[in-house]
C-alpha cells in the first residue's frame, strides 16, 4: 500500500485539518465530537440540512458543506457510519429554529445512528425530519442494506435542498422535495479495480486482469455481474438502459445527469462516458437538461464509474441553477 498518509488511524482527523485550512471562509471543523459544519452556522429561520457517512467518498459529504447545499457533515471513519453523538452535535450547531433535514443513505448503520441522534435531539426541543436514499438499481439488498442502496441521487439532494433551504422553504416543504428528488432518481455505478482502506492496507475485493464489477457498491460492496472488459460505448449503454427502465424514463422526460467517477479514473475517460451518455438519452427523447461530470461520490482510488439520472421538473431547475459554495460544488456564487 502507497498512499499519502501518515499513520492509517489519524488518516480522517489529518484530511479534516487540512480541508478547515483551505477552506476557512466555507466552513469549520470541530473535532470533538467530529463533524464539519457551514461558518455562519446556525443561521436564524434556515432550515438545517445535514447529511454523512463514512469517510473515503470525498468530496461526498464533507467537500459540499456551505452556502446551497449542507449546513454539516458527520463524517465516521473510512467506510464507517458515523456515530449518533456526532450527528446530535452537528444538527444542534445548524439548528436556527425552524428543524432540521437528515439525508441518509440507505446503509443500515447511517440509518441506526441517524435515528438515534434525531430521537436525542427531538428530545431537546429540535424538530428533525428524515429521508432515506435508496436510487442505486444494481442490487435489492447488499452487504450493509436492507433494500436498495444510496449512491449518487445523495449528492443531487443535498444540492435541490440546499437550495430549497437557503430560500428560506419551510422544513415540510424541503422534506418533500427530497422525497421527490429520491423517486425520480436512479443510479448505477460499475468498478475496473477494487480500492485499499488504510487501515486495511489491502484491496477490499479482487478483480482479474480482464474483469469489471457491474453494479458495484461505493464501498467495494458485490455488483450484479462480473464480467470481462468491453468497450466503454458498450459499459455505458447496459448500464443506461438497466437506469432508464427502472422508472422508469420516458420519452419528453428532462433530466439531471451524473457521470460520477469512482476516485480513480482520470477526467478524460468521464469525459468520453459523458459522451456516450448524452446521445444514447437524445436517441429516447429525453434531454439533458443540467450535467455534472467529475468525482462527486468516491471510493477511495477505486477505478471506475457511476451514472445518475434524477427526472426533472421546472422547480428542480431553478433551484439547480441557485448560486452554490462549497469545496466540492460552486456557481454563481
Amino acid at each position: 500500500m502507497k498512499k499519502l498518509i501518515n499513520d492509517p488511524d489519524r488518516v480522517v482527523l489529518e484530511s479534516l485539518a487540512g480541508l478547515a485550512l483551505a477552506h476557512p471562509e466555507i466552513l469549520r471543523v470541530s473535532f470533538d465530537p467530529v463533524y464539519v459544519v457551514r461558518a455562519d452556522a446556525p443561521r436564524p429561520g434556515k432550515v438545517g440540512v445535514i447529511s454523512g457517512g463514512g469517510s473515503g467518498h470525498e468530496p461526498m459529504h464533507v467537500g459540499f458543506v456551505g452556502r446551497g447545499m449542507l449546513d454539516a457533515a458527520c463524517p465516521g471513519q473510512v467506510f464507517t457510519s458515523p456515530t449518533p453523538d456526532q450527528i446530535e452535535a452537528a444538527t444542534r450547531a445548524v439548528d436556527g429554529g425552524a428543524g432540521v433535514l437528515h439525508i441518509i443513505k440507505n446503509y443500515t448503520g447511517d440509518i441506526m445512528n441517524f435515528e438515534m441522534a434525531a430521537e436525542l435531539c427531538r428530545a431537546q426541543g429540535i424538530t428533525v425530519r428524515a429521508v432515506v436514499i435508496n436510487d442505486d438499481v444494481a442490487v435489492e439488498d447488499s452487504l450493509y442494506t436492507a433494500g436498495r442502496r444510496g449512491v449518487g441521487a445523495t449528492v443531487l439532494a443535498e444540492r435541490l435542498c440546499g437550495a430549497a433551504a437557503e430560500r428560506g422553504w419551510a422544513l415540510e416543504r424541503v422534506e418533500a422535495l427530497c422525497r421527490r428528488v429520491n423517486a425520480a432518481a436512479r443510479s448505477m455505478g460499475m468498478a475496473l479495480t477494487p480500492c485499499t482502506v488504510p487501515a486495511a492496507g489491502r484491496p477490499n475485493f479482487q478483480l482479474g486482469p480482464d474483469e469489471i464489477e457491474m453494479g458495484i457498491g461505493i464501498h467495494g460492496e458485490p455488483g450484479r455481474e462480473r464480467t470481462r472488459w468491453r468497450p466503454a460505448r458498450e459499459i455505458v449503454a447496459r448500464m443506461t438502459e438497466t437506469i432508464l427502465a427502472d422508472l422508469p424514463f420516458e420519452r419528453g422526460d428532462r433530466v439531471i445527469a451524473m457521470v460520477n467517477g469512482m476516485g480513480g479514473t482520470p477526467l478524460m475517460e468521464l469525459y468520453l462516458v459523458y459522451g456516450e451518455l448524452q446521445p444514447l438519452l437524445e436517441a429516447r427523447g429525453i434531454t439533458v437538461a443540467r450535467r455534472l461530470v467529475g468525482n462527486y461520490v468516491t471510493s477511495l482510488e477505486m477505478a471506475g464509474c457511476s451514472i445518475t439520472l434524477v427526472k426533472a421538473d421546472d422547480e428542480m431547475l431553478s433551484l439547480w441553477d441557485d448560486p452554490v459554495l462549497t469545496p466540492g460544488l460552486r456557481w454563481g456564487a
